[in-house]
């Protein structure tokens, strides 16, 4: 086995069309995080990113894209701000998994979403999560019923919420697949906000992910693109969301809403009627993603399966990452699986969050201040 690493804008046209093929052939590869797109938008912001082409005698068998960072760290394509990673090969294909990170001049190789159960890094998996779906593969209808049958409570609670949008804000309508820059900005905003109210970490403070995201919503192919969906009260944007798509999955990025209408829930309104924009262009399913969110488990219809775990080769880099990370690692998936624990965490960021807000107001008048990279 031949293992070449490249960048990916430098893939030919013929490399592209092989690891689109590979993608389409196995279902669990059906996510627009593994798309060549992505790689190649990711390598054109990232001087660390790269992709190892594996090939025998019979032609090119899989990629592997990663990024490389200082002594051999081996993270996943894009990080933090993926949802899903892991070879782009046929499913039987199985390498030597610390060969493979040798070719790529990795140390180690860190992993919290990959495809869960490739053979390549299964006997490295330390936990497999599941992601929930929402699976339009029955239709629209059968998926509702399907919400209806998990809480019949919420549906009815948010059907009547999102009726009295409708008749004090104005007539609601959904916007699919906007090419609007601007609609893409305010919700950007939105999500700056959020994230700040939260005590989370800004993303669109960094510029390049804001560069990213404005790559991705130019994208518009039958095998890729970026998607952005405004629920509209009126003339009103009230809640939105941009996300990335492949022919037949969308992957949930970005939600969010304007706080002046959250009386009416409107993200988990948006949320209903984007699957239903979904479902009538023809996708087949929204991935949510893993994570703690409660209103995941209400909308869910199915779920898919995705894997923390480490590979790594003996060196002093590897020693250290291990001794930072694991702990880290330990801790949130304790986190993670306890409603009590995550509700708690939440609350302790939010509090977090009211008093940075409390103490940016109270900042001087005269005083020079950094707009939020995504409220342009």
């Amino acid at each position: 086995m031949n293992i070449q690493v490249v960048r990916p804008r430098e893939l030919g046209d013929s490399e592209r069309a092989r690891w689109r093929e590979l993608q389409k052939a196995d279902r669990s590869l059906d996510n627009p995080f593994l798309s060549v797109e992505f790689a190649v938008a990711m390598d054109r912001l990232r001087d660390y990113v790269r992709v190892a082409v594996i090939s025998d005698s019979g032609g090119i068998r899989g990629f592997f894209p990663y990024e490389r960072h200082s002594f051999g760290i081996g993270k996943p394509l894009g990080g933090f701000l993926t949802t899903c990673h892991g070879l782009i090969a046929a499913p039987d294909l199985k390498l030597d998994a610390k060969a493979l990170l040798r070719a790529c001049r990795l140390s180690v190789f860190d992993f919290d979403h990959l495809v869960a159960g490739q053979p390549t890094f299964a006997e490295y998996e330390s936990d497999v999560r599941p992601a929930p779906v929402m699976d339009f593969t029955s239709g629209f209808e059968a998926w509702i019923e399907q919400v209806k049958a998990n809480s019949p409570k919420n549906l009815k609670t948010v059907r009547y919420k999102e009726r009295k949008m409708g008749r004090e804000q104005g007539e609601l309508r959904l916007e699919w697949a906007s090419p609007d820059p601007e609609v893409l900005r305010t919700l950007l905003a939105w999500k700056s906000d959020q994230y700040q109210r939260t005590g989370r970490v800004d993303r669109f403070a960094q510029p390049w992910i804001v560069e990213l995201t404005d790559m991705m919503h130019a994208e518009n192919s039958s095998d890729f693109a970026g998607v952005l969906t405004m629920l509209y009260a009126g003339d009103v944007p009230v809640a939105g969301h941009f996300g990335l798509r492949t022919a037949t999955t969308l992957v949930g990025w970005f939600p969010a809403y304007d706080t002046e209408y959250a009386r009416y829930s409107p993200g988990i309104v948006h949320h209903l009627q984007m699957a239903e924009a979904a479902a009538n262009a023809g996708l087949h399913m929204v991935d949510m993603g893993k994570g703690g969110k409660e209103y995941k488990d209400w909308l869910k219809s199915g779920v898919l399966y995705v894997a923390e775990g480490r590979v790594s080769r003996p060196s002093a880099s590897a020693a250290v990452h291990w001794m930072g990370r694991t702990p880290f690692n330990k801790a949130r998936t304790i986190v993670m699986d306890r409603p009590s624990l995550y509700k708690a965490a939440d609350r302790v960021l939010k509090g977090f969050g009211r008093v940075r807000t409390s103490m940016q107001r109270q900042e001087p008048s005269n005083a020079v201040t950094q707009e939020p990279t995504g409220a342009r």
